[in-house]
């Protein structure tokens, strides 16, 4: 896996995990699933790369 794309897809989950944290502690509903779907935006792109580097082997 591409280390840098790794880092970035880490970085984008940390990122939406703060925002729906901040959204359940403000009960700002809109800004936690904007976490939310950060974070599984984050997700799907991590689970890609593993099957390209799967398919790569």
């Amino acid at each position: 896996m591409d280390t840098g794309k790794k880092m970035e897809n880490a970085a984008e989950a940390a990122k939406g995990k703060v925002k729906e944290a901040t959204g359940d502690a403000t009960d700002n509903r809109d800004l936690q699933a904007e976490g939310q779907a950060e974070k599984t935006k984050a997700d799907l792109k991590q689970a890609g790369e593993k099957v390209k580097d799967a398919f790569k082997d």
